[in-house]
C-alpha cells in the first residue's frame, strides 16, 4: 500500500463521470487543490489541501464503497506527493492562467437561480466586487466577476473553488479570466456595474466581453428570496435536488397535511419518545399524540406537509416491537395542545434545524444498517455493541472517522432489530455523549 499522500488515486472512473463528479465524492473532507482525469486509463488523481483530509477520505472509504453515476470507484492513496503540470497533458491548474482581479465562475449542476444579487452575496465577502455578468455558454451558465484587487480574487477563488451556492447543487468552478477590464452597460438581473449605479437597466442587452455572447438568452431569473452560501432551504426545491433532481417515486411534493394516523402500534413498547426518534428522520416534529381510547393509534404532527409525505412513503409498513406499522394522513389538521400531548417544537432533538438539505439526503425506508454519530473520541466498538444488543443480533461493526469526528456502522440480523435499536437509542448517552443515529443505506461493512 501507497504511503499517505494529499494526492488521491481513483480508479474505474468511466467516461461518465465528470471532474464535478469526483469533486462531491471528496468535497465534504476538505478544499480539493488540484485534479487530473486520466481518461484512456479510466483514472484520476485527486490532490486535497492537506495530508488530514486525503487520511479523511481513505478512512471513510475504507468502510464505505463510493459510488459516482451508479459505478463503484476505488480510492487509495497515490504515489505522488504532490501534482505538477506535467503529470498529465491534460491537467489545467493555476499556473495556466495568471492570478488577476477578475474571475470567470463556472456553475456545475444549477437547480436554482443564480442572479447577480446571488453572485454578489456569495462573493463580496473577500473584498469589494466592482462588476459582475453573467452569460450562458456551452460549458453552462457563467459568470465574471471583477474585484478592486487581485488580492481579492485570489482569496476568493481559494475560499470558493469547488463550494457549492446551496446544499448539494450549484458548485462554483473558478479560474482566472484573462480579461483587464469589465465593461458593463445594463445595471439588472444578469449584469451590475457596482461603481456606476446611475446605468439604465434595458432587460434584454447584449454582453460586450468579447467571446462570450448574448447575455439577452439567458433565463429569466428572478433573485426575490434567495438564500445563498451555504444556507438551509426546506422547501420542496431543495428537498428534490437533495434525492438527487427529483422526488423519490410515489412522492408528489404537494401534501399540505402535516399530521399523520399511526396505528397497529405496540402500545405495551411504544411511547412518544420512541415515536419522535423514529419519525423525526423525515422531519422536524411539532407533537405527538397517543390516544388512550385506542392504545394502538398515535397521531404525530410534522413541521410540513412534505415532511408528513415523506414519513409515510418510508415508514408505512416497517416492522417495529412485533407490529407492522399503518400511516394515513389524519384528517386533523394538526394536534390540539393538551396534557397528554408530548410538545417538541423547538426542540434541539429535531434533527432538521440546521442544514436541512442534508439531512433529507439520507431519508429512507428503514434497513438492517445504522449508522450512529456524535460518538466520544474514545469510544471503542465493545461500548457500542454493549448499548446496542439488547436490541437485536448484531453482525458487524465499523468503526471510523470523519473531519475528527468518531462514527460507526452496525449492522443487525433484521431491519426489524435496527428500527426498534434507532427508536429506543437515538438521543441516548454513551460516555456522556448524546449519540445520533439514522438509517444507513450501506447492504454491508
Amino acid at each position: 500500500m501507497a504511503e499517505p499522500s494529499k494526492v488521491i488515486h481513483i480508479r474505474n472512473v468511466g467516461h461518465e463521470i465528470s471532474e464535478n463528479d469526483l469533486l462531491q465524492l471528496v468535497q465534504p473532507f476538505g478544499v480539493v487543490t488540484k485534479l487530473v482525469m486520466l481518461r484512456a486509463k479510466n483514472q484520476a488523481l485527486l490532490q486535497m489541501h492537506d495530508l488530514n483530509s486525503a487520511v479523511n477520505v481513505l478512512q471513510y472509504y475504507t468502510s464505505v464503497q463510493p459510488s459516482v453515476r451508479g459505478r463503484n470507484v476505488y480510492i487509495q492513496f497515490s504515489s505522488h506527493q504532490e501534482l505538477t503540470t506535467t503529470d498529465s497533458p491534460g491537467w489545467k491548474s493555476d499556473q495556466d492562467s495568471q492570478p488577476n482581479r477578475i474571475l470567470l465562475v463556472t456553475i456545475h449542476h444549477m437547480l436554482y437561480p443564480i442572479t447577480v444579487e446571488v453572485l454578489h452575496q456569495v462573493f463580496s465577502p473577500y473584498g469589494y466586487v466592482e462588476k459582475i455578468v453573467t452569460f450562458q455558454k456551452s460549458a453552462g451558465f457563467q459568470a465574471l466577476i471583477q474585484y478592486q484587487s487581485r488580492q481579492s480574487a485570489v482569496q476568493a477563488k481559494s475560499s470558493l473553488q469547488g463550494r457549492n451556492i446551496y446544499d448539494g447543487c450549484c458548485q462554483l468552478d473558478i479560474q482566472f479570466s484573462n480579461l483587464n477590464e469589465l465593461q458593463v452597460n445594463y445595471n439588472n438581473e444578469r449584469s451590475r456595474d457596482f461603481t456606476n449605479p446611475s446605468l439604465p437597466t434595458e432587460q434584454r442587452g447584449r454582453s460586450s466581453q468579447p467571446g462570450y455572447g448574448d447575455a439577452g438568452s439567458l433565463y429569466a431569473l428572478q433573485a426575490s428570496g434567495a438564500r445563498v452560501a451555504f444556507a438551509q432551504m426546506s422547501n420542496t426545491a431543495a428537498i428534490a435536488a437533495a434525492f438527487g433532481g427529483g422526488l423519490p417515486p410515489g412522492v408528489t411534493g404537494t401534501n399540505d397535511r402535516c399530521t399523520i394516523l399511526v396505528t397497529n402500534l405496540n402500545p405495551e413498547k411504544v411511547d412518544e419518545d420512541k415515536l419522535f426518534n423514529l419519525f423525526s428522520l423525515y422531519g422536524n416534529i411539532v407533537r405527538i399524540k397517543l390516544l388512550r381510547n385506542k392504545p394502538d393509534h398515535a397521531l404525530v404532527q410534522m413541521e410540513d406537509g412534505f415532511q408528513a409525505e415523506l414519513a409515510v412513503h418510508f415508514l408505512k409498513g416497517a416492522l417495529l416491537f412485533g407490529n407492522r406499522l399503518e400511516l394515513n394522513f389524519s384528517k386533523y389538521p394538526s394536534i390540539t395542545p393538551a396534557a397528554d400531548t408530548h410538545e417538541y417544537a423547538g426542540s434541539n432533538l429535531n434533527r432538521f434545524n440546521n442544514n436541512a438539505v442534508k439531512n433529507y439526503k439520507y431519508c429512507c425506508s428503514p434497513t438492517k444498517m445504522i449508522h450512529v454519530s456524535a460518538l466520544a473520541q474514545d469510544i471503542t466498538e465493545e461500548e457500542i455493541v454493549t448499548h446496542l444488543q439488547e436490541h437485536g443480533t448484531i453482525v458487524n461493526t465499523k468503526l471510523f472517522e470523519v473531519n475528527g469526528k468518531k462514527q460507526a456502522l452496525v449492522l443487525f440480523e433484521s431491519e426489524e432489530q435496527a428500527t426498534e435499536a434507532l427508536a429506543c437509542k437515538h438521543a441516548s448517552t454513551i460516555d456522556r455523549s448524546t449519540i445520533r443515529i439514522s438509517f444507513s443505506q450501506l447492504q454491508s461493512i
